[in-house]
């Protein structure tokens, strides 16, 4: 199977054949995007100072270290909790068109609805890996809102096959966490039944 790259600026058709499950990778550019910054934009009502209309976050806060003549490099970025802007993310992508959000773990109800209506993804990066991911990042080409510190500013990357990202909601409404819990517990009841038959003495 050929190796699946995203470019951006992502179309909605570059995603209608991907699937939970499907391991794609990302060129062209990413932004990191997490809580305040979600909040700015849907509670507070702030412009972002980012296009990301086709574009793709990452819920994390990157280690940077700065240079001369106001350059960065980033050192690690590993991804943090998705869920944290689960009650911010259908109405982000709403607004800014993003169509790839990488993160840690799974998301709910709310993103799936976004994904599915305005096409987009979110993608998870095996947890643990954060110095592996700088080595995808080519450059820092902006940072925006640096009053937030580093670890919520919004730094934007070039990246070349950011990856493995692994899709766990499409744009089709399914989220492979929560099957999986279906799945896990199904496991479980069973395997809680079987030890039961051999344990039935300890009262």
């Amino acid at each position: 199977m050929a190796k699946k790259i995203l470019t951006t600026p992502i179309k909605a058709a570059d995603l209608a054949d991907l699937n939970v499950g499907d391991i794609v990778y990302l060129t062209g550019y990413l932004t990191t995007c997490r809580d305040i910054a979600h909040r700015r934009l849907i509670e507070e009502g702030r412009k972002l100072p980012v296009d990301l209309d086709g574009g793709a976050i990452i819920h994390a806060g990157p280690i940077i270290r700065a240079l001369s003549d106001d350059k960065y490099e980033l050192v690690n970025v590993g991804p943090t909790t998705s869920m944290r802007m689960e009650k911010f993310e259908e109405e982000f992508i709403k607004e800014t068109g993003v169509k790839l959000i990488v993160g840690k773990g799974g998301m709910g109800e709310g993103t799936m609805k976004g994904c599915r209506d305005y096409k987009a993804l979110h993608a998870v990066f095996p947890a643990g890996c954060a110095v592996v991911a700088a080595t995808c990042v080519e450059k820092i080409v902006d940072a925006n809102w640096k009053d937030l510190g580093m670890p919520e500013t919004l730094w934007t990357c070039k990246v070349n096959e950011f990856g493995p990202l692994i899709i766990s909601i499409d744009t089709h409404g399914r989220n492979l966490f929560e099957e999986n819990k279906v799945k896990f517990n199904e496991k479980k009841e069973a395997a809680i039944a079987e030890i039961c038959k051999h344990v039935s003495f300890i009262k």
